[in-house]
């Protein structure tokens, strides 16, 4: 039976699913027969991969090219018995493996989340009788028996159903409730389209019905995407790989320097424990020990900004993700558009008006040009019969208006309160004693109501059937005139090119015993108008899109909703594709024709299109991967379980936070706490502004360990005593990483920020003029320190004073480069050096520390530092200034080339 499962269930007939997983309509599944399926197949819940436990997680901490060397440096100093600075280096490799193991994201929960996305209990027949057992129990052949509420435990095959819909938006994107159908269906139908067919998760909005189960668990649709998510591979973010071919690439370097100055000191006969503290010196003061904390707490520092402005950031690198996405994929249904429906256009008595105000809420009014609405009696009987011939009802939960029954009838409800129709006592005057619920294969509701010993029908449905019951059509004066069909049919491809769903309302007057039966009901009707509603573009969404636009960032709309009502939404967005916008040149691509385009071709096609419609969960992972392929840093938004696969791979995926679904934010980087997709804007923003800062941090430590790598290399090359000791030269590399290089992290982003193009993926951290910045700087550090370094020892100072002289000319000069490093084209001046008052408390700090390490005897004793005098400061301080003065003259050269 293992294979049964796989198969197009909704291409086999009823009788043939039965005979397949033999089980009876009536009886279902006997227990004993229920419990050796539950066995065989397992429980009805989604397993998947293990997460990493804790442990692993720290011990990865230390899985890093560059902790290696420092492990090593520090075991082969203790194997010299230099215990201190054995200590020390030991001691920093843990700190930052601390700081990185508390930062870190939580594995994935993406799993757990489907699991218990699954219904907690569902009715079924065992043996005849219904039973009502754990939703981890049901098993194929089970018949299983759907309400109004239900959420469906496992896919089902449908066999009898009453007024069924069920709402498939988290599965499909599809905006409305699907009305469902127990007959077959072609084998080419797409998922969203499968309408004898429901599936796990999804919830029952109107109506009863019976399936029975043809896929539970890890075979059901919602079990295929588990099974997606753990497929999409766990991407590193730009900069985690640009810092990973960096640590390689500075591995390789120090590894050849300590080795090529090992076998040179043996070459000069030099003493052993000299040659392995010079080597590991060398190492020491190549590597950038407070690089991995330093871009933690820069990143930490982003995601509280984020969460200022409503994007709570699940993923620290994510937040430099941002700052260089190059396109964002963006569910369409409660991202771009509200998620309530709303009517917009109504046509009554000939003559069209337009409704103001989106959503749930009563804000809003009924406006036309020229026309007067309360002169209309048509219409008055147009918003009657929206309201009336309704089921639905608004309610208020958290503060935010709902509708609970069918979307479309609560957009019916709050069109009517636009026009000034109050439903409890409009319910009151037309008291309704009899209905004619929904039905698929009549396409109309009608309810008959009675006020003041008359009796009046009311008529809602599509189009083309409505229109069959009518004998005539209202005007706005309240008479009635003969039926012009072909003017409402205009009217209605006119709608429903913009997108709008269309519903056509009538009425009759009935006799004081006049009773409502399905073969009279469509009979002698009067039209009376349409009403064309859509789940309309969040203004706020196309303001965004605009902005993003501008900063070089694409949009694109993938959804699983139909082509025309995507279509529509993205040309009220303003999308583009390439050269063109909607409307224009830009075709809408379906999932259809995405299902028979290749890899390649895909990829080759993807760039060009801006809409994606009647999407699938697969397809929508194709597609992130496509733009991936082409070299794009793909953002993903959404809010659906059908999302999750996609939000997943994508380099950075943003769920929503208020509709989301617990599957999306889990398999998300990024949660928006509004749901507004303007946050992303704001949060491309601060990305930018991280990323600059890493910049300009990275950029500012890096002639530190250069400088010190060459100072020692010029010892070495020299045959001179070491100017600076591996434990300074971690004293050196901590402190001014923690009271200087940090202070960056809080430079303001500068002005024009979201006019530039994003970065591109491939351009390296560090372009040219940045990196000849950092040559001329540790270029002065090597002069400066060992110029100094080798002056006091000639004037016959001690080996201690000159080393301290040493370590201070590195960190004056890192203090100074400082305000050099805040911009890279823009004097300290121009900025205002208080316009970052870290920098100045981070100078003010660190000075104070270099006190106690030249003055304090214990810090002496430690470090094997010495005290200096005024003078000596002074020629320490006149390096700082050159410095400073070289780096502001090249930026003035350079300028145009930042």
């Amino acid at each position: 039976m293992e294979t049964l499962l796989d198969k197009h269930w909704y291409h086999i007939d009823e009788s043939e699913a039965f005979q397949l997983l033999g089980t009876s309509a009536e009886k279902g599944l006997d227990q004993f027969e229920a419990e050796q399926r539950l066995k065989h197949f397992g429980e009805n819940a989604i397993t998947g991969k293990r997460a990493k436990t804790g442990l692993e997680r720290f011990l990865l901490q230390f899985h890093q090219p560059l902790v290696y060397i420092l492990i090593a440096a520090g075991l082969v100093t203790a194997y010299l018995g230099e215990w201190v600075d054995s200590l020390v280096i030991l001691a920093v490799v843990l700190v930052n493996a601390i700081v990185g193991y508390i930062q870190e994201s939580k594995a994935v929960k993406a799993l757990d989340s489907l699991s218990s996305s699954i219904s907690t209990e569902a009715t079924v027949y065992r043996a005849g009788k219904p039973l009502k057992i754990p939703a981890s129990q049901v098993v194929p052949g089970d018949v299983v028996i759907l309400r109004s509420g239900d959420k469906v435990p496992a896919d089902l095959r449908l066999i009898s159903l009453k007024e069924l819909r069920i709402d498939e938006s988290t599965l499909t994107g599809e905006s409305l409730p699907v009305d469902k159908a127990a007959k077959s269906l072609p084998p080419e139908t797409v998922l969203a389209e499968r309408k004898n067919m429901a599936y796990a998760g999804t919830l029952v909005s109107f109506g009863q019905g019976r399936g029975v189960v043809v896929a539970t668990g890890n075979k059901t649709e919602i079990g295929r995407i588990s099974g997606l998510i753990d497929s999409a591979d766990e991407l590193e973010t730009p900069l985690t790989q640009k810092i990973t071919r960096f640590s390689h690439m500075l591995l390789i370097a120090i590894l050849v320097l300590a080795s090529a100055s090992f076998i040179l000191g043996l070459l000069r006969n030099e003493p052993v424990n000299e040659i392995f503290m010079a080597a590991v010196a060398l190492a020491v003061g190549a590597i950038p020990e407070g690089l991995p904390a330093a871009v933690t707490i820069i990143l930490a520092l982003g995601v509280s900004r984020m969460a200022a402005r409503k994007a709570i950031i699940r993923k620290l690198p994510a937040v430099e993700t941002l700052g260089g996405t190059t396109v964002i994929c963006s569910d369409k249904t409660g991202t771009l558009t509200e998620n309530q429906m709303t009517v917009q256009t109504v046509v009554s008595g000939g003559l069209s008006y337009s409704i103001s105000g989106t959503g749930y809420g009563f804000d809003g009014s009924v406006e036309s040009d020229g026309n007067n609405k309360g002169d209309n009696k048509s219409l008055d009987e147009c918003f009657r019969a929206g309201l009336l011939c309704n089921d639905a009802s608004i309610n208020h939960k958290n503060g935010r208006p709902g509708v609970e029954g069918d979307p479309t009838e609560g957009a019916l409800i709050v069109s009517a309160r636009k026009y000034g129709l109050h439903p409890d006592q409009e319910h009151a005057h037309f008291r309704r004693i009899d209905e004619l619920p929904f039905e698929s294969e009549w396409q109309y509701m009608a309810t008959l109501h009675e006020k003041d010993g008359s009796r009046i029908v009311y008529l809602k449905g599509a189009v083309e059937k409505v229109l069959e019951c009518c004998k005539d059509s209202m005007l706005a004066s309240g008479e009635t005139t003969s039926l012009n069909t072909e003017d409402i049919v205009e009217a209605q491809h006119e709608m429903a090119s913009n997108g709008l769903r269309v519903l056509a309302f009538a009425r009759k007057d009935l006799p004081a015993d006049g009773e409502l039966v399905r073969s009279g009901a469509c009979m002698g009707m009067t039209f009376v108008g349409l009403q064309g509603m859509i789940d309309p573009p969040r203004e706020e969404a196309k303001a965004a899109i605009a902005a993003c636009q501008h900063a070089g960032v694409k949009v694109k709309m993938i959804t699983g909703d139909h082509a025309l009502t995507a279509e529509a939404i993205g040309l009220r967005l303003g999308l583009r594709g390439g050269d063109c916008s909607i409307g224009e040149d830009c075709p809408v691509m379906t999932g259809s024709e995405i299902a028979e385009l290749t890899d390649s071709e895909l990829t080759n096609s993807v760039q060009g299109i801006p809409v994606f419609a009647r999407v699938s969960p697969e397809q929508k992972l194709r597609l992130v991967m496509a733009l991936q392929k082409n070299g794009e840093v793909c953002a993903m938004t959404g809010d659906g379980v059908n999302d999750a696969p996609a939000l997943k791979q994508a380099d950075i995926g943003v769920a929503m936070g208020i509709t989301g679904t617990e599957v999306a934010k889990d398999a998300a980087d990024m949660v928006l706490t509004d749901d507004n997709f303007a946050t992303i804007e704001a949060a491309v923003e601060e990305g930018r502004g991280v990323f600059a800062n890493l910049v300009k941090f990275i950029a500012w430590t890096l002639p530190t360990n250069a400088g010190e790598g060459l100072v020692i290399l010029a010892a070495i090359l020299f045959g001179a005593t070491l100017p600076i000791l591996p434990v300074q030269i971690l004293w050196i590399n901590m402190t001014t990483a923690a009271c200087l290089g940090m202070m960056l992290a809080f430079e303001p982003k500068e002005p024009g920020i979201m006019d530039r193009p994003p970065r591109n993926p491939a351009r390296p951290i560090l372009d040219k003029v940045i990196l000849r910045r950092i040559g001329i700087v540790s270029a002065l550090l090597l002069v400066c320190a060992f110029g100094l370094f080798k002056w006091e020892l000639t004037n016959g100072a001690s080996i201690e004073k000159a080393r301290t002289m040493a370590v201070n000319v590195f960190v004056v000069i890192e203090a100074f480069y400082l305000f050099n490093a805040r911009s890279f084209s823009q004097s300290p001046f121009k900025l205002g050096f208080t316009s970052n008052m870290w920098v100045i408390g981070g100078f003010a700090s660190m000075m104070i520390l270099q006190a106690l390490f030249t003055y304090t005897p214990f810090m002496n004793r430690l470090f094997a530092s010495a005290p200096v005098d005024l003078f000596d400061w002074i020629k320490i301080f006149v390096c700082g200034v050159i410095v400073y003065g070289v780096v502001e003259y090249d930026k003035k050269r350079t300028a145009s080339d930042v």
